[in-house]
């Protein structure tokens, strides 16, 4: 299992983008969480295997209907905790 965190800019507060990232990553079997950030970007930490985490940062450039992704930029981290579910955060 893999570990991959992304930051996603442009419209993506106050959108129902983290609801609706969190049904995306329900539907690829993808685990960790999703949180809005201070600076208007929205976080994503993002747990599964390379294939479904592939297709999850396509569906994440693409975005919930009202958002407006202007970039998402996606690192591979080690990261010593294994998630169960995916979460809204804060």
């Amino acid at each position: 299992m893999k570990t991959i965190q992304c930051l996603v800019s442009g419209k993506v507060q106050g959108v129902w983008f983290r609801a609706w990232t969190a049904d995306q990553a329900k539907n690829l079997n993808i685990k960790g969480w999703v949180r809005n950030l201070e600076d208007g970007k929205v976080e994503v930490l993002a747990q599964g295997e390379d294939k479904d985490l592939e297709e999850f940062k396509k569906r994440l450039l693409t975005g919930s209907p009202l958002s407006r992704v202007e970039k998402v930029e996606c690192k591979q981290i080690e990261y010593d905790k294994t998630y169960e579910h995916f979460e809204i955060r804060g």
